[in-house]
């Protein structure tokens, strides 16, 4: 951005991860540790920064502000996902295009790539702390990294005020597809098919949680 505030410019910097925010005593599957999460988390928070300094060097908007919240979003989970292999050698990114889920065991199938399985992590990146939503109702572990940042919106807004990119919190369950809702459309619509994580499930996952950050240090 031109002329960029001290806010603005402090902004571009995101949050650490913190390491006292870690539960190393939850349940993850396939020898996933919270310490190969954190190290994927670590690497996002490198990767953020580096992308929003070189942009205000520029005069440009911070990526939070540039993509839309959903093509944000995505873009965390797929880093995410492309990342923790580099630490969990049990785990691959599945090579198959839009394939499930995003994290498959080594060597379970072919090349690495399947278009559908049930073994394996879905990895999903999001602004809220429920109502986490798929395309499907789906039988597979789910692990949601859930993030604070500003959007395109907030930044036309008069009262907008530059805040620094932050994870809240990771949570992580095995779902059955009784823990979805799923949402159909009538043959009118053209609003995508979704399926939702109930509340019961959600807090299922919370209480698994794997990081959690409610914005206080720890003393």
């Amino acid at each position: 951005m031109k002329n960029a505030t001290d806010e603005e410019l402090g902004a571009c910097t995101p949050a650490p991860v913190r390491p006292e925010c870690f539960n190393h005593q939850c349940n993850l599957p396939y020898g996933l540790t919270a310490k190969h999460v954190r190290r994927a988390m670590e690497d996002f928070i490198d990767f953020l920064s580096l992308m929003n300094s070189q942009f205000c060097t520029r005069g440009m908007p911070r990526l939070e502000l540039l993509l839309m919240p959903a093509t944000f979003s995505g873009m965390i989970g797929e880093f995410i996902a492309a990342r923790i292999p580099e630490y969990c050698t049990a785990l691959v990114k599945n090579r198959y295009h839009n394939g499930h889920p995003d994290l498959i065991p080594l060597s379970k199938f072919p090349e690495g790539a399947v278009q559908y399985a049930q073994e394996g992590i879905e990895v999903k990146a999001s602004r809220y702390t429920s109502g986490w939503q798929g395309h499907n109702p789906e039988s597979v572990w789910l692990m949601v990294f859930c993030f604070d940042s500003n959007t395109p919106n907030e930044g036309n807004k008069k009262s907008y005020k530059p805040r620094p990119f932050r994870f809240t919190g990771v949570y992580a369950a095995k779902l059955e597809k009784s823990d979805w809702s799923f949402s159909g459309r009538s043959e009118s619509s053209r609003r995508t098919i979704t399926a939702s994580v109930t509340k019961s499930s959600a807090k299922k996952m919370k209480n698994n949680w794997v990081y959690k950050d409610l914005g206080k240090p720890k003393r």
